[in-house]
């Protein structure tokens, strides 16, 4: 056995990687340009600080993660003497990059009006993330082993309504005449079986005619190419551990979302894991979540403030044809065209129309898999876990709003907001630490709907504590932050206890339940091939169709995974 794996020959590159390098590719570069446009246009940073630091460092912690990607990859097909293992997909997590921004750099730079204050809080949250992504590869199977997938995919459609969807949605009706004939192609494309000649990817040809629909109709600036293209440049990043210091020195009001953000990121890498074992490649849990745990840090320290992790979609870009090549050549080639700053270039010729379908694409399906993967009877307990998000969203939006008028909600006063139906004070409240408050009230929910009144009551005493000391529901971490809050969920504990000392029978699951329960627990799988039928595993993004293509978080076999984006003709989707 040992002269046959030695004399193992694996290639470097197949003719599959080709599909699903396009696939991948297009997709991580769709991502880099909508974090680019995030940056200079939301938190206002100046283009000198995002094209020669931050995606720079981008740059290179995508590279180093592809690379060490392809390298379990060989390591693996050495192991077990075969040369089909695919490489798992890696790039910058969408979820995490629109939570940064919105969530944490934007009401800095409201508040302070100094993009570079911004700028530090995301360093030292995506920092936090990574060491939360380290802990939890020795933590995070308790973890998942106990919160409902309920909840955990309730809280996520949340993320995906409100940060992923509605700003997409909002700059496609404000061009729709370039934006929707992109989207109904990704559709196509990605929820059915329909290929273009050829075999042609997708959500290249999506991205193509956007562009030129957008160029054709004089939706584009000319002279706005022309000036990019001096902007061209060799950057390479710079360590700045002074600005992830200075951001680390108030790191309190980044704690209630880098730990619930934290925790979904490894529950994600774990879904991930055990998706592509069911594809059969059977991966190291702990090795992929400390290099994504490492990633984040490291980026954190040259500057990036977008946490990277393993995308969903493994198993479609297997089906690709995917093997070890496709991975390392993506992370490569993004960081060439990083290192070169052309993505100022890249998205002064894409419509950002063109672009933005995908990313609702990618909202809609993560939301659809909430209801899609979890009990019907706990529907319910989907929309209450995606509620706070919501809340939390709305207040933002009426925030942004106010502070264009140059006001606030507090001089306008919150009689006044009341007598015109924005019950403001209350929605800031439920909107505080969302991921994690959601996770909790859509566990308590579930629990009830199950009679399993007294894991109610823990779940609602873990929120009292929570709130007690503000982690959900406060503005900032304090000792009796959210007393109310905290006395209320303690009510809820209490009247659960009282219902548990009547020893009812919980629910009987049906059979598609149990079999949820199986996967969710991570039950092995003797399954080589990627299952014929819809296997949910834990917090991800289901794949709609047997062969998806385009550029996000969605796999094209029926193996969802996590927050990624779709993939491209034969491959899947990718966005985590």
């Amino acid at each position: 056995m040992a002269t046959e794996t030695s004399a193992l020959k694996i290639p470097w590159w197949v003719r599959g990687d080709t599909n699903a390098f396009f696939g991948f590719g297009v997709n991580v570069l769709v991502n880099v340009l909508t974090l680019t446009a995030l940056c200079l246009g939301v938190v206002k940073l100046s283009e000198r600080d995002v094209f020669h630091a931050i995606l720079p460092a981008l740059g290179i912690a995508l590279v180093a993660g592809n690379v060490y990607y392809t390298f379990l990859a060989r390591r693996l097909a050495r192991r077990e003497n075969r040369t089909d293992v695919t490489a798992l997909p890696y790039g910058p997590s969408v979820p995490h990059m629109f939570i940064v921004i919105f969530v944490i750099m934007l009401p800095v730079y409201l508040k302070t009006q100094d993009a570079t204050k911004a700028w530090k809080a995301g360093l030292a949250w995506a920092f936090i993330i990574g060491v939360i992504v380290l802990i939890g590869a020795f933590v995070g199977p308790y973890i998942r082993k106990h919160a409902p997938r309920a909840a955990l995919l309730g809280t996520l459609a949340g993320i995906s309504i409100t940060f992923i969807s509605m700003l997409p949605a909002a700059r496609m009706w404000d061009l729709a005449w370039v934006a929707l004939p992109v989207f109904a192609l990704l559709l196509i494309g990605l929820l059915t079986d329909t290929k273009l000649p050829g075999n042609f990817p997708i959500g290249l040809a999506a991205l193509l005619l956007g562009t030129a629909i957008g160029w054709i109709g004089g939706a584009m600036d000319g002279n706005a190419v022309s000036t990019a293209v001096h902007e061209i440049g060799f950057a390479l990043p710079g360590v700045h551990l002074n600005l992830l210091f200075s951001g680390l020195s108030d790191v309190a009001p980044l704690l209630a979302t880098a730990i619930p953000l934290g925790v979904y990121n490894f529950t994600e890498g774990m879904s991930n894991v055990e998706s592509a074992a069911a594809a059969g490649d059977n991966y190291n849990l702990r090795s992929v979540l400390l290099a994504d745990g490492a990633g984040a840090i490291i980026g954190s320290a040259l500057g990036s403030p977008f946490p990277p992790a393993v995308y969903v979609g493994h198993p479609g870009w297997k089906k690709a044809g995917g093997r070890n090549g496709y991975s390392m050549a993506t992370g490569i080639v993004i960081a060439i065209l990083c290192f070169l700053s052309m993505f100022g270039l890249l998205g002064a010729l894409l419509p950002m129309p063109a672009i933005v379908p995908i990313l609702l694409y990618i909202g809609l399906l993560i939301g659809a898999q909430a209801f899609q993967f979890t009990p019907r009877a706990h529907a319910a307990a989907v929309i209450a876990a995606l509620v706070p998000n919501i809340a939390q969203w709305a207040t933002g939006q009426i925030d942004n709003s106010l502070a264009a008028a140059g006001t606030t909600a507090a001089k306008v006063g919150e009689s006044a907001l009341e007598g015109n139906g924005v019950v403001y004070s209350g929605l800031l409240t439920l909107g505080q630490g969302a991921i994690l408050a959601g996770l909790v009230f859509g566990s308590i929910v579930a629990f009830i709907i199950d009679k399993r009144f007294v894991h109610a009551a823990i779940f609602a005493a873990c929120g009292s504590i929570l709130s007690f000391v503000g982690l959900i529901h406060a503005e900032q971490i304090a000792w009796n932050a959210s007393g109310p809050v905290a006395l209320g969920y303690l009510f809820i504990a209490v009247v659960c206890g009282l219902f548990a000392l009547t020893r009812p029978t919980p629910r009987e699951l049906d059979p598609d339940e149990l079999e949820l329960d199986r996967l969710h627990s991570g039950a092995p799988t003797t399954t080589a091939e990627p299952p014929s039928t819809p296997e949910p595993v834990s917090v991800s993004h289901p794949a709609p169709t047997p062969d998806p293509v385009s550029v996000s978080d969605a796999a094209p076999t029926p193996e969802p995974v996590s927050v990624s984006q779709p993939a491209t003709a034969s491959g899947p989707a990718t966005t985590s």
